[in-house]
């Protein structure tokens, strides 16, 4: 029976493989689930393998010959069961606590309503539609929240937040190479409220990149702050702590490796960023939300026949403020991207800023000094004082450049 095993995976493990499940683990303290699927890597067909082990998921890509001795290796040693689907046809592999192997296959119905192209087309689309936190693995950060199922199913309605998690992972996915894997990282997150995203920055960075993480959830809700704690001491996350605080007078002891503002309302995303700037933290992620203060203040007589229409306004002065706010970020030794970043909850789309800090040079400083001077032109003609530009320095002027 393995040479029927060894049969089947040789016809199937190749471009029309839809994906191979092998479950059923002999051993409860290992893996308890496998998935394999193919996957387009610089032009070459590799065959993915995601083993799901606990909370944890691991990834690794081989070649068909390599992948096929890998299955029937799990088949042999570690392993009860095995699907396979291919768009030829369907096969499940049992195999008795002796060893004896049961190959069951028949052709795959399914693919006579479709051509083999549209098998391909939609293949294509299934390997390039992948989120960090994939569909069907249970998290349970998630699935206390709501979120996903016990199963690993996205809830329906759900399904926005868990996009929205999954693309604010890719932000910082994008600036991994600026974190330290020799210490351990401090991150602060202000207003973190029922801390959605805290949780999966948690989980992202100790759990699946291995990055030894210290994360601070601050907010003024107490029952909040009580239930987060709660989580965090369920699922063993050691170093994920909540605690009721205002931004503007929180104070941190020690470096600080990242600050995130997700929707602090109006100035408070201001005293956030002042603070990271202040502690030099190396990375910024804010999602500015309520951006009244210059909508309150603006006032130009060239920009008039624009600003007489309210909405207009409210949308002008949001944008003038998230501008000025990564340009004061640029002054201040940050290289800062504007990304959208998507929010059901709040308004179809925001923005977010990214800044990472720059090494500095002397050269830096002359630049800084020339953003400044573009920031209090742009603010003189606008009649405008964000709250930001006065926290870092129309009151305090940084006496080093930064």
């Amino acid at each position: 029976m393995q040479q029927e095993l060894r049969n089947l995976l040789e016809e199937t493990v190749d471009d029309g493989l839809y994906r191979i499940t092998i479950s059923n683990p002999r051993r409860k303290k290992e893996a308890f689930k496998i998935k394999i699927r193919p996957v387009m890597v610089k032009g070459k067909m590799l065959f993915q393998e995601t083993v799901y082990e606990g909370t944890k998921v691991f990834h690794e890509n081989r070649e068909s010959s390599p992948m096929i001795d890998r299955i029937e290796k799990l088949l042999t040693e570690d392993f009860k069961q095995c699907e396979v689907e291919h768009r030829k046809q369907k096969a499940t592999v049992l195999v008795s606590k002796k060893g004896k192997m049961k190959v069951n296959s028949k052709k795959n119905t399914y693919a006579k309503t479709e051509s083999d192209e549209a098998g391909q087309i939609r293949m294509a689309h299934n390997r390039t539609k992948q989120y960090i936190l994939e569909e069907e693995i249970p998290v349970p950060f998630l699935v206390d929240l709501g979120v996903q199922t016990k199963e690993g199913q996205v809830v329906h309605a759900r399904y926005d937040k868990f996009r929205q998690i999954n693309r604010f992972l890719e932000f910082i996915e994008d600036i991994l190479p600026t974190l330290s894997k020799e210490r351990t990282l401090r991150i602060l997150d202000f207003g973190c409220g029922k801390s959605y995203l805290t949780f999966a920055m948690y989980y992202y960075l100790h759990e699946l990149k291995r990055y030894d993480v210290e994360i601070t959830g601050l907010d003024l809700k107490e029952d909040v702050i009580e239930r987060c704690n709660q989580l965090s001491e369920k699922y063993g996350y050691e170093k994920l702590h909540f605690g009721k605080g205002d931004i503007a007078a929180y104070e941190q002891e020690g470096p600080v490796d990242m600050v995130v503002t997700l929707h602090a309302c109006d100035t408070a995303t201001d005293h956030a960023l002042a603070k990271a700037v202040g502690w030099k933290a190396g990375v910024i992620l804010s999602v500015p939300c309520c951006q009244h203060e210059v909508n309150r203040q603006i006032r130009c007589e060239d920009l008039s026949a624009v600003l007489k229409y309210g909405v207009i306004k409210e949308r002008i002065s949001a944008l003038v403020t998230d501008a000025l706010r990564a340009e004061m970020l640029e002054a201040n030794g940050y290289a800062v991207d504007i990304l959208e970043f998507i929010d059901m909850e709040h308004t179809p789309k925001n923005l977010l800023l990214r800044a990472v800090k720059r090494e500095a040079h002397g050269e830096h400083a002359k630049r800084q000094e020339q953003i400044r001077q573009k920031i209090d032109q742009t603010t003189a003609f606008l009649h405008i004082e964000p709250t930001l530009q006065r926290l870092l320095w129309r009151d305090n002027r940084n006496e080093d450049g930064e």
